[in-house]
């Protein structure tokens, strides 16, 4: 039987009681935990002023993560472009793949990862327009092939680095980019799942081969929490479901500790199960039917696992039972 690779999207998530460090320390025994088990990639995503993430240094915390494992890919899923410059993306990824030779994922994104204040403050006079987009990734990918004879400005590392940029997306606007580039999709299944069909059949019919690809690839995204009963993955999934609740109202923290007998308004429980319906829930076979449900419905190539438990000990438990459930181990 086929196995589809998997990897892990790590959040870096401070939990409630915790500090910065302590979810820095984690996410190194959970990429070593990854690594050992047989996931692909462990990536991060760039978010700011939040208090219950703890990445949004995305290329710092990236150069930790490598330096803790073997061999394993890691990456950013994603570096949020409209805050940076293509050139500073380009020397820091070029630095990664310059320590970490053959390693290094680059996945991109046009939303902010912040609120419009911290946007303001991390782009000053907001001049990096989210809707050049498009063109920032060809300056990007521009830095990162070989300098032409004479080049007047090179990115160094960066130039000629064989380091693998993906497109990440939540709607149709990412998966327009990423085939008309022709490079690799990754959709944002886990938070909002609601354009993820249309998104995948734009990626796929409207593809363009490229230097970067043949035909097209496409990885999902599910939220993944395994325990030996349903009933204990139930209650760890509180923790997710309370912080969604308080990033709506406005009041994003840290990862709350799990709840027994949550309850919410219908309203917001009915909308918190829509954004959350790309989960898989349960024991290992209730993540296995889940997940292969979900690689049936889009055909992904390969799926990426968000875990979002309060208690580290049981997230990297449910990465185990996951690999168990899929064959990775």
């Amino acid at each position: 039987m086929t196995v589809t690779p998997m990897s892990l999207l790590d959040l870096v998530p401070v939990a409630e009681g915790a500090t910065a460090s302590v979810a820095l320390a984690n996410s190194v025994d959970l990429a070593r935990q990854a690594e050992s088990l047989g996931y692909s990639r462990v990536w991060v995503a760039e978010h700011h002023n939040m208090e219950g993430v703890a990445s949004s240094a995305t290329s710092v915390v990236l150069a930790h993560l490598a330096a803790g494992t073997q061999r394993i890919r890691i990456g950013a899923g994603g570096v949020m472009l409209p805050n940076h410059a293509p050139l500073a993306i380009a020397e820091q990824f070029g630095t990664l793949e310059a320590l970490h030779p053959g390693r290094i994922d680059l996945g991109l994104g046009r939303a902010p990862g912040s609120d419009l204040a911290a946007s303001r403050a991390l782009r000053r006079r907001l001049e990096s327009d989210p809707d050049r987009f498009p063109q920032d990734v060809v300056e990007l990918l521009g830095w990162l092939e070989p300098a032409a004879e004479g080049q007047a400005v090179r990115a160094i590392p960066g130039a000629g680095a064989k380091v693998e940029v993906w497109i990440l997306g939540s709607s149709l606007f990412g998966a327009q980019v990423a085939a008309a580039l022709g490079l690799p999709f990754a959709f944002a299944s886990h938070f909002a799942p609601g354009d993820l069909d249309a998104a995948l059949q734009t990626y796929r019919d409207r593809f363009r081969p490229s230097a970067y690809l043949d035909h097209p690839h496409v990885m999902v995204a599910a939220n993944v929490i395994a325990a030996p009963s349903r009933a204990e993955a139930d209650y760890l999934f509180t923790s997710l479901k309370q912080a969604f609740a308080n990033l709506r109202a406005g009041r994003p923290g840290k990862l709350p500790r799990p709840v027994e007998g949550l309850e919410l308004h219908p309203a917001l429980e009915a909308a918190i199960a829509q954004a959350l319906s790309c989960s898989a829930v349960g024991t290992v076979n209730d993540v296995r039917s889940r997940l292969r449900w979900l690689l049936d419905r889009t055909g992904a190539d390969e799926l990426i696992l968000s875990s979002s438990i309060w208690d580290h000990s049981l997230r990297v438990r449910s990465l185990r039972l996951a690999s168990e459930a899929m064959g990775l181990s």
